[in-house]
């Protein structure tokens, strides 16, 4: 089972524990105040009142032992440094680093952080994407200008086949899947609903409540209709 120990129990760091720990990885969650630590300590494999910047502390609870190490210590920035390098001196296979400013930022990789996360300025840059695009439910950035986004149909689309669609010649970009929610109604009249998720064929109908998966670069995939 994959092990990941999380420095820092702020609001980001036990968010990121808390979510880890529902998918079934094994969490270490660790801070120096202990009301924190027992605020988490019946959601994570084991919570931790320890200073992240002391070696042979870090040994004692074999902390260099884990697979990713995410240092979200957020106020205190020689901590949350000197915790990033002992994780790297430890030979951790991935150390990422929560970053305040972008100077954090840059000293972070210069250091060897694996990946660093700035969580106001992703936040703000979802946001004005949502807002820029109504129809936009999710993306996931693939970096160098790639995007993989779900998108409700847009009213030109609907009631139009893949085909007469053609989205990779008119916007180049690809569609990977279809979620789609179907009712269905059992033998006494009664409705249920069902998400299903598939890879369409090029005469299959777009529906009004359809979501589209698609890829493409960020270029092209502005092109596409929002309304």
């Amino acid at each position: 089972m994959r092990k990941v120990a999380v420095v820092g129990l702020g609001r980001f760091g036990t968010a990121v524990a808390r979510q880890l720990s529902a998918t079934k990885t094994q969490v270490i969650a660790i801070d120096t105040d202990q009301e924190l630590v027992n605020d988490i300590k019946d959601v994570v494999s084991a919570a931790i009142v320890l200073d992240s910047t002391d070696e042979i502390a870090f040994r004692s609870q074999e902390i260099h032992k884990v697979d990713v190490l995410v240092v979200a210590i957020g106020e205190n920035f020689e901590a949350a440094l000197l915790t990033a390098v002992l994780g790297k001196k430890l030979g951790i296979p991935r150390v990422v680093c929560r970053a305040s400013t972008s100077i954090h930022a840059e000293i972070f990789e210069r250091i060897g952080a694996d990946e660093v996360i700035q969580p106001e300025t992703e936040t703000g840059h979802q946001l004005a994407r949502r807002l820029a695009n109504p129809l936009l439910e999710d993306f996931i950035d693939l970096g160098e200008g790639f995007t993989l986004i779900e998108l409700r149909a847009p009213a030109s689309f609907r009631g139009q086949t893949l085909r007469d669609l053609n989205l990779r010649v008119k916007y180049n970009v690809n569609l990977v899947a279809l979620r789609r929610t179907q009712v269905l109604v059992d033998a006494r009249g009664k409705e249920t609903s069902r998400e299903t998720l598939t890879v369409p064929a090029a005469d299959e109908v777009i529906q009004p409540h359809d979501t589209m998966i698609l890829i493409g670069s960020n270029e092209n995939l502005a092109r596409v209709p929002k309304e």
